[in-house]
C-alpha cells in the first residue's frame, strides 16, 4: 500500500496524543499490510502494553524480535510481556537477550532481578538489583525489589535498610511501604507493620494484598475501630475480583466459604497460576511402595510439626516410602531431630529454588505430594504449580480451598466439610471418618505444679481461657465473653499475649463493656510441655469465631481442659467441633452464638455439670479416635491408597470417603 507511510505517521500522532484506540487501529493496518514492518510492530506492542492487553501484544513482539534480533528494547518489552503473562522462564530469556545487546540499562537488570525473585533464585536477583543500582543510584524500585528479596531470606536488617533507601528516593513508593510492613510483621513488631501497611494502602489501595495485610495486622493488635466497615469494604473488594487480600488473612474476617473461594481463586490466578509446563506428563510410576512426599516450612518447632510427628513415625513402611521436603529452617530443636529421623529421606531444601525442588521431587518419582502449607507463611506454591507429582494434596496447614487446578485433593472430615460444601472447593474432598486432624500422643505434659498465683489468676474463682492467636478475636465474640464474665461473678478470662498494644486494647474494650480490665489475665508463650501443664489452672476453654481453635483445641483437650465452641460455616470455623465430635463431647458444640453464651454461663455456675464433662473427657481421652494416632494413620493411608489407585488406573481425581 502506497499510503503506509501516511498511516504510520497518523498512528504515531495518535499515540503521541494518547489516543490509544486510534493508534492501535492504525498500527494494526500497517502490520497487516506489511508484516515485516518492525517499527510498526514495536509501536503496536507499546500501545497494547499501555492498554494492559499483554496477551494480544505477545505475537506481535515475537514477530518483531524474530525479524530483528539486534534491538534490546524489543527484547526488553518481550520480557515485560512475558512477566505479565506469568511466563518467568520466557521473561528471563528475553531480558537476558536484551542485556547481551545492551548491558547499560538499569531497568533491564532490575526487571530480570524480579524474574529471578519469582523463580526463587535469590542470589542472582540481588546481583541484578545491585547492578541496576550501580547504573542508577537513585533507582528507588531497584532498592525496593532488593528489600523484598532480603526479606524473603530473613535478612531483616538489610531489608529495612533497602526499603528505607527506596523511600528516601521515592517517599510515595507504595511497594516499599508494603515491604517494610512485611519485615516488621515477621519481627512481630505489629504497630510498625500496621503503620507501614496503612501508608501503603493510602497511597495505592489497589496494591495486591495490602488491604488484607493491613486488616490482619490490625486484628493482631485487637484494634477494632471501624472494623466492621473495613471488613465489609475488604469483602466487597474480594467479591469484585480484586487481589485485595491473601486468603489466610480472610479466614478470621469472614465466615463465608464463598468469599474464601473467591479470594483463593483471584490470589492463585495472580500469584501462582499454572503457567509452567507440567513436569509430570502422565507417566505411571511403578514402585514396590507408594512414594509419599510432604512439603512444609514447618518441620521444626511449629504447631503443624507437633500435630504430625507421630503420624510420620507410624506410617506403614511396608506400603509407603516417606520423603520430607523441608522448605523451612533447621532450628536445632528436639522436634526437628525427631522429624528428621521419621522419614526415609529428609531433604532440607530451604535454600533451593522452586524449580530445583520441583525437579528433585519429579526425579524421585513421588506418587503423592502433600502441601502442608497451603497459603500459610513461607508457602512455596509454585513448586506445586510445576506439577512435579501425579497426585497433589492440600492438607492441614491451610483450612480452606486453594482454588488451584494443580491441587487435586483436600483432606477433611464430615464435620469440617459437608456434602453441600463440594461446590465451594476446587479440590476433590477426602473425608476421613473422625477428625481430619492428627495428634501426637507422645506430647509431654510437664510435671510442673503450676499455681494460679504464679500466673496472676484468682485462686478460688472460675477461670475461662482462650489461647488462640489474638487475630482470631472478633469484637462480637469478645462482647459475649464480657457478658459471660458479668454473669459469672469475679470470674477471670485468661488470654495469650502477643503484644502490648493488644493487651491495652483488650483491657480498654473490657472497660467499655462494663468489666473490670484486671479480670483479663495474659499468659506469655511457654515451652510446649509447660504450656500444656498450665492448662490445668483453667476451668473452661472458650473458642473464637469465625476462625476456631485448631491446635489450641487439641492442646486443651490433651491436657484435660474442656473446650466450648460454636460451630461455624467454613472449614476454619468447624475444626474445634470436629475435634469434639472425635473425642465424644458433642454437648460442647453450640449451634448458635446465644447457645454458646448461655452454655458457658451454665457450666460455670454448675460445677457438678462441668465436673461430669471433665470426667468424661478424661475417660474419652485415650479411648476415642481423636488421640488414637495409629487408627488415624490407617485411615489417612486408606485415603492415600484410594488416590493412588485412581491415578494408577488412569482415572481422574474424585471425592473419597474413608470408612471407619
Amino acid at each position: 500500500m502506497s499510503d503506509i507511510p501516511k498511516i504510520f505517521k497518523d498512528a504515531l500522532a495518535a499515540f503521541n496524543n494518547r489516543d490509544l484506540k486510534r493508534a492501535e487501529e492504525l498500527f494494526s493496518r500497517v502490520v497487516r499490510s506489511d508484516r515485516s514492518n518492525v517499527p510498526a510492530l514495536n509501536l503496536l506492542v507499546v500501545v497494547l502494553m499501555a492498554m494492559e492487553r499483554f496477551a494480544e501484544a505477545e505475537p506481535f513482539i515475537a514477530r518483531a524480535t524474530s525479524i530483528n534480533q539486534k534491538s534490546d528494547v524489543s527484547f526488553y518489552n518481550y520480557g515485560l510481556i512475558s512477566k505479565r503473562l506469568n511466563k518467568p522462564q520466557q521473561a528471563l530469556e528475553n531480558f537476558s537477550k536484551a542485556l547481551a545487546l545492551n548491558p547499560n540499562v538499569a531497568e533491564t537488570w532490575n526487571n530480570r532481578g524480579t524474574v529471578f525473585n519469582d523463580l526463587g533464585n535469590y542470589d542472582l536477583a540481588i546481583a541484578d538489583f545491585d547492578r541496576a543500582i550501580s547504573l542508577n543510584g537513585l533507582y528507588g524500585e531497584a532498592y525496593a525489589n532488593k528489600g523484598k528479596t532480603l526479606s524473603v531470606l530473613k535478612r531483616h536488617v538489610e531489608a529495612l535498610a533497602a526499603y528505607d533507601k527506596a523511600l528516601s528516593i521515592k517517599p510515595d513508593l507504595a511497594e516499599s511501604w508494603f515491604g517494610r510492613g512485611n519485615v516488621f510483621y515477621d519481627l512481630n513488631r505489629y504497630d510498625e507493620a500496621f503503620a507501614a501497611y496503612d501508608r501503603a494502602f493510602s497511597i495505592k489501595p489497589e496494591l495486591d494484598g495490602v488491604e488484607g495485610a493491613r486488616l490482619h495486622t490490625k486484628m493482631r493488635m485487637c484494634s477494632w475501630e471501624k472494623l466492621g466497615d473495613e471488613i465489609n469494604r475488604l469483602t466487597a473488594s474480594v467479591r469484585s475480583g480484586k487481589v485485595s487480600s491473601g486468603p489466610f488473612a480472610l479466614l478470621a474476617l469472614s465466615d463465608s466459604a464463598d468469599d474464601h473461594l473467591r479470594c483463593a481463586r483471584t490470589w492463585t490466578t495472580a500469584r501462582n497460576p499454572q503457567t509452567f509446563r507440567p513436569i509430570w506428563q502422565g507417566a505411571i510410576h511403578a514402585h514396590d511402595k507408594i512414594r509419599l512426599g510432604y512439603v512444609s516450612t514447618d518441620l521444626n518447632r511449629h504447631p503443624t510439626a507437633h500435630l504430625m510427628a507421630e503420624l510420620f513415625e507410624l506410617h506403614d513402611r511396608t506400603h509407603f516410602e516417606l520423603f520430607a521436603y523441608s522448605i523451612g529452617p533447621d532450628d536445632g530443636s528436639d522436634i526437628r531431630k525427631r522429624l528428621t529421623n521419621s522419614f526415609d529421606k529428609f531433604i532440607a531444601c530451604e535454600d533451593r529454588s522452586d524449580a530445583e525442588i520441583a525437579r528433585a521431587i519429579a526425579d524421585a518419582e513421588i506418587d503423592i505430594l502433600v502441601d502442608l502449607n497451603g497459603f500459610t507463611k513461607g508457602a512455596r506454591t509454585d513448586i506445586f504449580a510445576r506439577r512435579p507429582a501425579p497426585v497433589q494434596v492440600n492438607y492441614l496447614g491451610y483450612p480452606g480451598t486453594m482454588a488451584a487446578s494443580y491441587i487435586d485433593y483436600i483432606v477433611a472430615d464430615k464435620t469440617v466439610l459437608r456434602p453441600s460444601d463440594t461446590a465451594l472447593y476446587s479440590e476433590k474432598i477426602v473425608s476421613l471418618p473422625h477428625s481430619y486432624q492428627p495428634n501426637d500422643r507422645k506430647r509431654l505434659i510437664a510435671d510442673t505444679s503450676f499455681r494460679r498465683d504464679d500466673c496472676g489468676l484468682p485462686a478460688d474463682k472460675f477461670v475461662f481461657c482462650c489461647f488462640n492467636n489474638n487475630y482470631k478475636i472478633q469484637p462480637e465474640t469478645f462482647g459475649r465473653w464480657m457478658r459471660i464474665l458479668r454473669a459469672v461473678n469475679e470470674s477471670a478470662l485468661w488470654l495469650l499475649v502477643e503484644n502490648q498494644t493488644a493487651i491495652e486494647n483488650l483491657r480498654k474494650e473490657a472497660e467499655v463493656r462494663g468489666v473490670d480490665p484486671t479480670r483479663l489475665v495474659f499468659a506469655r508463650r511457654a515451652e510446649p510441655p509447660e504450656h500444656l501443664a498450665r492448662h490445668r489452672l483453667a476451668d473452661l476453654f472458650l473458642d473464637t469465631l469465625p476462625y476456631s481453635a485448631h491446635t489450641t483445641a487439641s492442646d486443651a483437650l490433651w491436657a484435660g481442659l474442656p473446650v466450648l465452641t460454636k460451630i461455624g460455616e467454613t472449614f476454619a470455623g468447624r475444626v474445634a467441633a470436629s475435634l469434639l465430635n472425635a473425642i465424644g463431647l458433642p454437648e460442647l458444640i453450640a449451634q448458635t452464638a446465644d447457645e454458646y453464651e448461655s452454655l458457658a454461663v451454665d457450666l460455670a455456675r454448675n460445677p457438678d455439670k462441668l465436673a461430669a464433662i471433665r470426667n468424661k473427657l478424661e475417660r474419652n481421652r485415650l479411648t476415642t479416635p481423636l488421640f488414637d494416632t495409629e487408627l488415624f494413620a490407617r485411615h489417612i493411608e486408606a485415603a492415600y491408597r484410594a488416590m493412588y489407585d485412581r491415578y494408577q488406573a488412569g482415572l481422574p481425581p474424585d471425592h473419597i470417603v474413608v470408612s471407619a
